[in-house]
Formats: C-alpha cells, structure tokens, sequence
C-alpha cells in the first residue's frame, strides 16, 4: 500500500468546504438606519475592471443581480468619486457623470427587482496611483503628504483646499446614490487608500489639524461623514470600511492598541457613521496582543455601533495570498464553527463574504439549505471566467 504524500494537499470536494455548524442566527434580519436587511450576510467589494469606460453595463448589474437574491446586503466594488485623481483605470466604474449614473441606475433596478439590497462603495485611491493614470492621465496624484505605501514621494501634499473639494467629491457621490435609490453608501477607508492613508503614520506625516494625533489623523473621514449626513438626512446609512492592513503591506498597523483605534473611530461615531466594516485578511484573529478580542469586536465595543466581520470566510487562504490550502489556514477559514461563536459572543452583526460568492453566486442559499456539498470551490481563475 502506497501512503499519501503528506507534503501535497489533497484535492477539494464540495463536501470539505465546511463543517456542519448552526448558522440559522445569520438568516434573521437586521436592521440599520431605515434599512431593514433579511440576513445577516453581506457580499463584499471586489473589484472586477469589468466596466469600460467607468461605466457599469448590463453584465454587471446581472452579475449583481444574481447575487442579491439570496444576501442581505450588496456592497458594490469600489467606485470613483468625481476627483480627477481618484482612480487608476478606465475599466473600474466611477460614480458621476450621466452615463455612469444611468448604468447604475440599471444596478439598483436589478437587484431591487429580486428584493436585494445595494450600497455602492466610494472610492479614491489617494498615493497609489501612478502618475499619468487613466481616466484623468494629467491629474496630479494626491495623498496627505505626497509619500507612497512604500514611503518614495509622489507628489505635494494636499493643500485645505484641495481637501475641501475632496470632501465636496464624496458629498455629490453621497448625494447621486440616495437619488438613485441606493440604500446607503459605504466609504472606502482601507487597505493603504487615500482616507487610509490619513490614518496610518507611515504615509501621513503632516503638522497641521489632519496630522499628529489619532483624532487629527481621522479628522478628513470625519468632515466627510458629517457633511455626507448634513445632506442625506438622519437615517440614511452610512457604512465606513476600515483595516489595519495595506496593498502589499500586510503587517501594518495604523493603531497599536485599543485606546489608538478609540481614539480614531470616535470621530467617525460622533460624525454621523451608521456601521463599520472591518477589513482583515482573517476574520478570526484576536486584533491586540493580550485579547482574543477580533478587530471587530473591539470595534463593536469601543463605539457601540454595528459592525461587518470579512476576512477568507468560506475559502482555503488569506486574501492576497498564492496557492491555496496553506496549512493552518484551511481549518479555520473553511469552519464556520469559530464564526457562529464569535457571533454568537456579539463580537459582529453581519459577516462579509468575498471570493466564495465569485465561484458561487448562490453560496448563501446553499448554505441555508444545506446544500454545502454543491458548493463550488473557489479557485483564482474563477475571477475572470464567472459573471
């Protein structure tokens, strides 16, 4: 008899993928703002570079649309604001202009159409964008003090005004959902973007009010919160993302400890901000030395707010990561178990699923049903061959 190799993974089935834990409390509704969501699940934003020319066609509001049915709640990929350096791409949608409008019009009347829920994600990369970029190749990049992830200069740093106009970019992108008939927006504040950017010392080095202090530091997020509720009213939701980790920089940390990440989610809470979406790599994984307290968790109880749990629920390897099925990773990601307790312990309210939902539009309703042997594995290639 010839023993297994020990040093090769052995090949997924739909049965593998996870275990068999109680997860009916997900499937009870939820309630934020005016916003009543049938579950407690919530597809994440991915971004696909799926729309020419910025604009989001018919395939994308199918690939939306069938999806929705079966989440609470849709989180669209990130879109740009309406400042000249906010993206990189002409193939990621933006969020102004007629035509981008109209496709996401067409959006949010397809996923209402099969009672889903949709807020789009808005968006501006800030110093990771590469001089002479698309849409706007002239646009000179902006950044809190013109220093990149990996700490070269891109540029100067921004002046008041040109935050102000920036502020001005979020508030009309705000404005547009809610007369689209979003049904809230969540702004993009993580992963080494542009409001991150402002957050994390290493790229923001500045002496005046937005520098310094973890309050000066959340201080542009917080303007933009408060001028985007000043303009859609009191319960209107307002989502905001947030992770410890950047592009390419996983180690990082804006916040050494609780009382860091108090001090800078304050703001956001006294602006206006309805829920917090915490953006790890692992869901599971205590977010301070000396807790088994997730990132969200300490979220939830730091500002008494809701809080969105992501982080390879439902897949074999952290985001970002090459191969799959890297050891210690698999059991607790493809266990649903340690989620159940950790929701069940009131350390989140909603969970995000990313990548499960590219290999398989229904992996809620499977769930739900029992049906986890059908569930398609996900695999990279997923991501260019599945609408």
């Amino acid at each position: 008899m010839i023993e297994p190799n020990p040093t090769v993974p052995a090949a997924k089935t739909p049965s593998s993928l996870l275990d068999d834990a109680d997860v009916s409390p997900l499937f009870t509704p939820f309630s934020v703002g005016d916003l009543t969501l049938a579950n407690r699940f919530v597809m994440a934003p991915m971004t696909r570079s799926k729309s020419p020319g910025g604009v989001p066609s018919a395939d994308v509001a199918a690939y939306y649309a069938r999806r929705a049915a079966h989440l609470g709640l849709i989180i669209t990929e990130g879109t740009y604001v309406d400042h000249p350096a906010a993206g990189s791409s002409d193939r990621v949608p933006r969020f102004f202009g007629a035509d981008a409008l109209a496709g996401w019009a067409a959006v949010v009347e397809a996923v209402h159409a099969v009672g889903g829920r949709i807020m789009p994600q808005l968006w501006h990369i800030g110093a990771t964008r590469a001089a002479g970029s698309p849409p706007y190749p002239e646009a000179a990049t902006m950044s809190p003090s013109g220093i990149t992830l990996d700490g070269s200069t891109v540029g100067e740093p921004a002046t008041q005004a040109e935050l102000d106009e920036l502020i001005a970019s979020f508030v009309r992108a705000a404005r547009a959902a809610q007369h689209l008939g979003f049904d809230g927006i969540e702004l993009h504040g993580a992963h080494g973007y542009l409001l991150d950017q402002f957050f994390w010392t290493a790229t923001n080095r500045r002496t005046d009010a937005y520098g310094g202090s973890p309050e000066n530091r959340a201080r542009l997020s917080g303007e933009i919160i408060a001028a985007i509720r000043r303009e859609v009213g009191p319960t209107f939701p307002i989502v905001y993302r947030f992770s410890q980790w950047k592009v390419r920089q996983y180690e990082a940390r804006s916040f050494d400890t609780p009382q860091e990440l108090e001090q800078m989610l304050r703001p956001l809470t006294d602006a206006g901000v309805s829920m917090f979406h915490v953006s790890t790599r692992r869901y599971w994984l205590p977010g301070f030395a000396g807790s088994a307290r997730t990132l969200a968790g300490w979220t939830k109880h730091l500002t008494g707010l809701p809080t969105i749990a992501l982080g390879s629920v439902g897949v074999d390897v952290p985001f970002l990561s090459q191969g799959q099925g890297q050891g210690s990773e698999a059991p607790a990601s493809l266990s649903l178990t340690p989620l159940m307790e950790l929701f069940a312990a009131g350390e989140f309210d909603l969970v995000a699923v990313g990548r499960a939902l590219i290999s398989e539009p229904q992996w809620v309703e499977k769930l739900r049903s029992g049906r986890v042997e059908q569930i398609r594995a996900y695999e990279k290639a997923h991501e260019q061959t599945l609408v």
